[in-house]
């Protein structure tokens, strides 16, 4: 009898294309523009991939220098009136994290992105625009800057005044509205950043509006306000076991705040995507006179809020532009940085697939050649 073939089992194999911008400078700082793909040398995890992509942005011009098979499309739909050979090719999403932006701040925040339309956005570049609380905005890729200059006019700062988070209430993890805030916040983030991962062959740069992150703040007042409530010494108070037990747990805030910060920029890395935090409160002095905030308290709430905009900054490539009024300099030098670059991009041939946090290493073969890149990313998980 004759033996029927046994058919091979299939296998489902998942090859997912990686990119990262790279930036080239001679010993002289300038940008190198005539690295070839031969030049490049790209290890994921200490193992060597082949590079699949290259795509060079200098001067205003794209060039593909190496096109990988097409791909299938996904995520952000961009728009079918491209702009005209030659274009810049960049993408700028501006949030405005107005549930962190203080109401007297409205104006600034205004002017600073008509600043970005006159400084920073150039003809060909795409932009949107996306508000973390009631001011409404979303606005998605386009070309158009009158849709930006509409869309800012609505966008109001309704942060919480120092004396709403003293009075309101407070858990465990701290003050509960400021916790609301800012899981709404990332969560916001988070969401356009996964959109743009299906954005490929372009720069894509976050600028991100606001005055930062402090899960406990004002912890004096905040325990001088409780102890006033119940009609009770401050002492006595923090003798209390239920209330010693509550502010263990609110001393651990800081710990969880860095995670929520992390998952922002892996969410970032993953989507190729470099965030430049921006807080409009300038250069920041004391508290406000008509507020009742001692010194040494309000300073460490500051210095917490702009620390955590330089870790979301930093961890992917980009910079905080905090404590300072020079916001024309901070938006030339990202002009710079979003300009001259390459996309550098393979597929990844790592054999450790359960591994999540991939680090990313990049080389140039060519002598007095540094390059600057995103140094991990984070692996979608597998379906």
């Amino acid at each position: 009898m004759a033996q029927v073939p046994q058919r091979q089992p299939d296998f489902v194999a998942r090859v997912d294309l990686v990119q990262t911008d790279v930036i080239a400078r001679n010993q002289r700082g300038q940008f190198v523009a005539d690295l070839r793909p031969r030049e490049f040398e790209v290890f994921e995890d200490g193992i060597k991939q082949d590079v699949a992509w290259l795509t060079l942005s200098h001067g205003g011009r794209v060039r593909d220098l190496l096109t990988p098979p097409a791909l299938a499309r996904e995520g952000v739909i961009v728009p079918p009136n491209l702009p005209a050979a030659g274009a810049s090719g960049r993408i700028f999403v501006i949030v405005l994290d107005d549930l962190h932006l203080d109401f007297g701040s409205t104006g600034r925040v205004r002017d600073l992105v008509k600043r970005m339309l006159t400084t920073l956005i150039h003809d060909g570049d795409m932009f949107a625009i996306v508000s973390t609380g009631t001011s409404s905005i979303s606005q998605p890729l386009t070309y158009d800057r009158q849709v930006l200059e509409s869309a800012i006019a609505r966008m109001t700062g309704e942060a919480l005044k120092p004396e709403e988070i003293i009075t309101g209430a407070s858990g465990p993890q701290g003050p509960t509205e400021l916790r609301h805030r800012a899981h709404v916040a990332f969560s916001t983030v988070r969401d356009l950043l996964r959109n743009l991962e299906g954005v490929r062959q372009r720069r894509k740069a976050v600028l991100y509006l606001s005055s930062g992150y402090d899960f406990n703040p004002f912890e004096a007042s905040r325990l001088a306000e409780q102890a006033r409530r119940q009609q009770v010494d401050v002492a006595d108070l923090q003798n209390d076991p239920f209330t010693r037990a509550e502010r263990s747990g609110q001393l651990l805030s800081a710990a969880n705040l860095v995670g929520e910060l992390a998952e922002i920029t892996a969410a970032a890395n993953r989507a190729n995507a470099t965030i430049y935090t921006i807080d409009p409160r300038g250069l920041v002095d004391g508290p406000d006179i008509a507020q009742d905030i001692r010194a040494p308290e309000w300073n460490t709430h500051v210095g917490n809020t702009q620390d955590s905009l330089r870790v979301v900054a930093e961890n992917t490539g980009g910079f905080a532009v905090v404590n300072r009024n020079d916001y024309d300099a901070a938006l030339k030098r990202i002009d710079a940085e979003t300009s001259d670059y390459y996309v550098l991009g393979y597929y990844s041939k790592n054999p450790d697939a359960p591994r999540r946090v991939r680090r990313i290493e990049v080389k140039t073969t060519r002598v007095g050649v540094s390059v600057v890149y995103r140094t991990s990313y984070t692996a979608a998980p597998r379906r």
